[in-house]
């Protein structure tokens, strides 16, 4: 059986549309952070991510936003991301 492939240094090419973009941020979210990404989303628009969802913290917040800005052609992060609430 096949896995997923999470993230590799073939993924930084600059120059991808928004869906590759969006899911190579993605992948590297979740190769980096160990944080539960499962209620998280990944929009690109041209060179913006926007991050939508729900995570643990607001850690998790600052640190997803920090990884998504480090990925090779992401400009600006939009982090719409918030703390689930606790139960």
């Amino acid at each position: 059986m096949m896995r997923e492939q999470l993230y590799c240094r073939a993924d930084d090419e600059a120059h991808l549309t928004d869906d590759d973009l969006a899911g190579k941020v993605m992948r590297y979210l979740r190769y980096v952070s160990m944080i539960d990404t499962s209620d998280v989303q990944v929009m690109a628009l041209g060179r913006t991510i926007v991050l939508i969802g729900a995570v643990g913290s607001d850690n998790e917040v600052g640190c997803l936003e920090e990884c998504a800005a480090s990925v090779i052609g992401v400009h600006l992060v939009d982090n719409q991301l918030s703390v689930r609430p606790r139960h």
